[in-house]
């Protein structure tokens, strides 16, 4: 349908990688710059800005993906799609459907326990990570499964062209030791430390779940895949709490205003018809008022724990 909005006496106010208007109908937004990262810094611009009624974002794309996650809200904002000249509302896009595992990628699990990475399911995909960071991942081509060991795409393609006469295991535990090594907590500056903070995290919560009030947990995928590993991206984990109910565990690593929007759309993955507790792990630096905010805002209202 098309917007209908009246008149209203408006003001600018600031939006990095876009435009904001806020008045007495509540906050426009127009999202240029990633808009399917949009929602969250909307919320907090209106927030910011004081605006009372209803938070509408406009966008030229994402808007379901975006629909979807501001019904999550108490009060959701209304998603805006701009066509042509008009806006058309966006209703909320049903959640995606992960690919399938083959079944014959099943037997890498042990290889990857026995170099010391942990094996991870996501998209379709086993992975073996180290502390958080992928360091391998099983791939099936028209030759079947087969292991491609290192840091990144590049890192893989440099691995199969100078350890191609190397046993896998041999090449795959050296690559898990050298990691190992710099990826250490407090220790000196390497540029590993900075690769996929968020699932560090998350690593960590894994095998310390009694730091944000877990029995167990296991890793979730994301919603939507991070693009690379130096973008900031939410790391999830699902698993059960110490008084027995069903939690899904957000780790975030650094203020993320889209944390809470990205934190809700897992747990709605993981448990379409409620019923879970959202807890959002994050360092004591990084528990900003904003996000406290926006997770009471939920119509499900997350928990912050913070991690030292």
């Amino acid at each position: 349908m098309t917007s209908t909005a009246g008149p209203s006496d408006r003001r600018s106010v600031a939006f990095p990688g876009g435009a904001a208007l806020v008045g007495d109908d509540g906050a426009w937004v127009l999202a240029d710059a990633d808009p399917a990262r949009a929602l969250g810094p909307a919320l907090a611009v209106a927030r910011k800005a004081g605006a009372t009624g209803t938070v509408n974002l406009v966008v030229e794309d994402a808007g379901g993906l975006l629909a979807r996650r501001a019904s999550q809200f108490a009060q959701p904002p209304l998603v805006w799609l701009v066509t042509g000249t008009s806006l058309e509302r966006v209703e909320a896009e049903p959640l995606p459907v992960l690919p399938p595992v083959d079944p014959r990628v099943a037997a890498f699990a042990e290889v990857l326990l026995g170099a010391g990475a942990d094996p991870v399911v996501e998209h379709g995909r086993l992975i073996g990570e180290v502390d958080g960071l992928e360091v391998a991942r099983v791939v099936v081509d028209a030759d079947g499964p087969h292991l491609e060991i290192g840091v990144g795409r590049f890192d893989r393609e440099a691995h199969a062209l100078v350890s191609s006469d190397r046993p896998t295991a041999e090449a795959l535990a050296d690559v898990v030791a050298f990691v190992r090594k710099h990826r250490v907590r407090g220790g000196e500056n390497h540029p590993l430390q900075g690769l996929a903070a968020d699932r560090w995290l998350r690593s960590r919560l894994l095998h310390e779940p009694a730091l944000v009030g877990a029995d167990h947990l296991a890793p979730l995928a994301p919603v939507v895949e991070a693009p690379d590993l130096r973008t900031p991206w939410p790391a999830p984990a699902t698993g059960i709490d110490i008084e027995g109910r069903p939690v899904v565990v957000v780790a975030s690593v650094g203020v993320d205003l889209d944390l809470v929007p990205a934190a809700a759309d897992a747990r709605l993955a993981a448990f379409p018809d409620g019923g879970a507790r959202l807890v959002l792990a994050v360092a004591e630096r990084d528990a900003h008022a904003v996000t406290r905010a926006l997770a009471a805002a939920l119509a499900a209202p997350a928990d912050i724990v913070t991690v030292d």
